[in-house]
């Protein structure tokens, strides 16, 4: 059983838009977190990545 989603336009490219639920179960915080995706035959593997986003403070 899987989902199945539509791609959208994003740019030159295609997005894949994932819900909360799928963010939840992983336990990705999409303002904080980076996703890891990789190739295995045709399956496309998604997961969460070790390395958090760089923050940057804003000047005053």
């Amino acid at each position: 059983m899987g989902l199945k989603r539509k791609l959208m336009r994003n740019g030159n490219g295609w997005a894949l838009c994932i819900n909360s639920t799928l963010l939840n179960l992983l336990e990705i915080d999409p303002q904080t977190d980076m996703v890891c995706y990789n190739m295995e035959n045709d399956i496309l593997k998604i997961t969460k990545s070790e390395h958090k986003k760089e923050t940057r403070l804003q000047e005053s």
